[in-house]
């Protein structure tokens, strides 16, 4: 049985970052990274769907220790997939990554301090062990999203397809596309659909707040010019991140004001007399739920052309040649593409056990956003939902790195948050109003109100904290 200081589980963009701040400030931690799929990439290997691209800036989704590159801030999925392939080639990650390998449950024992992994690796069984066990799978299953059952949707005679497995035989030239939701992959796909397909139509149950901003950043590149690319890339970053902090507050002090320039902004860039209150004004106020951005206003265009519509309304039934809507109308259909949201996972969906009690994650509350009550030698990667994901899975890998080498010098083989005060009022640890955080509640661990059990909004605060702050805490006991 292979036994390792630290084992990262998932080759994605955090697995991968993770990886490199650990051959950084731990050299002399022996690791390997497990990966279920046989790809290296996490979502942007996975998606593969028309459009796909970064839903932020690519100067703050990319890693600080090496920035992007290319021209465009907005990139697409496969330009980001091969940022990370080209980031593991020259870290010399790829050699320490081991494919096809499916963590099913992971078990503490305080006796050895080591976590025993079960994993299956195409069928036949495996174990290892580690010292520290670093959670890097993202936040929701990557066998399949989340379809709701509609009536009637087997007298459909078209195509269904969800984004997440998209089909890739898929021909969607001069047909009729019905796109069921209003998040970030549905405003994506409808413009990329609507280039070539006969008429695309946005169907949504409720509008959502959408942003245009520029494929690309003039700053960004100017300073690229004339500057070193890592200050360059760090000044870059800044700029942005701060800039989407400033919008963020903005939008949760102020939401009457915030939601009137987003209407607004999304009003000016239709035809006049457009129904802008019906499609594009939310119940919600601003950042209850992710702002979906279109880069250069790309959806707007697609929809002043007549190419593409977006209809408000629910489905009564399915019926053979497409929708028939509540309000009595029917939307003519050759594909359906079921654009509703991800099915939430708390670390990759394995079971864990402590001294052969069952963790229950839904009990659980996070230490900073990093660490889980009562889990020895256990962290797990979560990003920002107001910001880049980067942006705080780069500080969490970093405080993981102090951590372990706070733990050497000190000669300590276990660490555990332990929750004996109060934390304050529970909450979800992705505080978001969305469908797809609210299925997921029960089998999520939680946050409290305040310090250190709160998970911030705030890069710059956590900046702070994680880069300046000490390590050691009254909650986190040592062994």
């Amino acid at each position: 049985m292979d036994t390792f200081d630290v084992l990262i589980i998932g080759a994605g963009l955090s697995g991968i970052g993770a990886a490199w701040r650990l051959q950084q400030h731990c050299p002399d931690q022996r690791y390997a990274v497990l990966e279920a799929r046989a790809e290296l990439g996490g979502t942007w290997d996975l998606f593969r769907y028309p459009g796909i691209r970064s839903d932020s800036d690519m100067f703050t989704l990319s890693y600080p220790f090496r920035p992007w590159q290319g021209g465009a801030s907005i990139a697409d999925g496969a330009s980001i997939a091969q940022y990370l392939r080209d980031t593991a080639r020259a870290g010399g990650i790829e050699r320490h990554i081991r494919f096809n390998q499916r963590v099913l449950a992971a078990a503490w024992d305080s006796a050895q301090a080591l976590w025993t992994l079960q994993v299956d690796i195409e069928g036949v069984p495996c174990q290892y062990q580690c010292r520290f066990l670093y959670l890097c799978c993202g936040y929701y299953d990557y066998a399949q999203g989340y379809r709701p059952a509609f009536p009637d949707q087997a007298c459909f005679a078209g195509r269904w397809v969800h984004p997440q497995q998209w089909p890739q035989d898929l021909d969607w030239r001069d047909r009729r596309v019905v796109v069921i939701g209003s998040g970030a992959t549905a405003v994506t796909l409808v413009p990329a659909l609507a280039e070539t397909a006969r008429q695309v139509t946005l169907l949504q149950r409720s509008p959502s707040y959408v942003l245009a901003l520029p494929a690309r950043d003039p700053l960004a590149n100017a300073l690229r010019r004339c500057l070193p690319p890592e200050l360059a890339g760090s000044l870059a970053r800044w700029k942005n991140a701060l800039a989407g902090l400033a919008l963020f507050q903005v939008c949760r002090r102020l939401p009457g004001l915030s939601r009137k320039l987003l209407r607004q902004r999304v009003a000016a860039a239709l035809p006049a007399g457009y129904a802008v209150d019906t499609h594009f004004n939310p119940r919600y106020a601003p950042w209850d739920q992710r702002l979906c951005i279109v880069p250069d206003g790309d959806l707007f265009r697609a929809i002043a052309s007549g190419k593409a519509q977006v209809v408000t309304d629910t489905i009564a039934s399915i019926e053979t040649d497409g929708l028939r809507l509540t309000s009595g109308g029917h939307l003519a259909a050759d594909i359906i593409v079921t654009a509703t949201g991800l099915t939430l996972q708390a670390c990759g969906g394995m079971a864990l056990s402590v001294d052969g009690q069952a963790v229950d994650l839904g009990q659980r509350v996070a230490y900073e956003g990093l660490l889980l009550e009562g889990v020895p030698n256990l962290a797990f990667c979560v990003g920002y939902t107001n910001a880049s994901w980067t942006l705080r899975a780069d500080l969490s890998s970093r405080q993981v790195c102090r951590l372990l080498n706070h733990m050497r010098r000190h000669g300590h083989r276990q660490c555990r948050p332990r929750l004996d005060g109060p934390a304050g009022a529970r909450r979800p640890l992705l505080d978001l109003h969305a469908g797809y955080v609210l299925r997921a509640l029960d089998g999520l661990p939680k946050q409290g109100a305040r310090a250190p059990w709160l998970l911030r909004q705030n890069y710059v605060l956590d900046y702070l904290r994680f880069r300046l702050g000490r390590v050691k805490h009254p909650a986190l006991e040592f062994f």
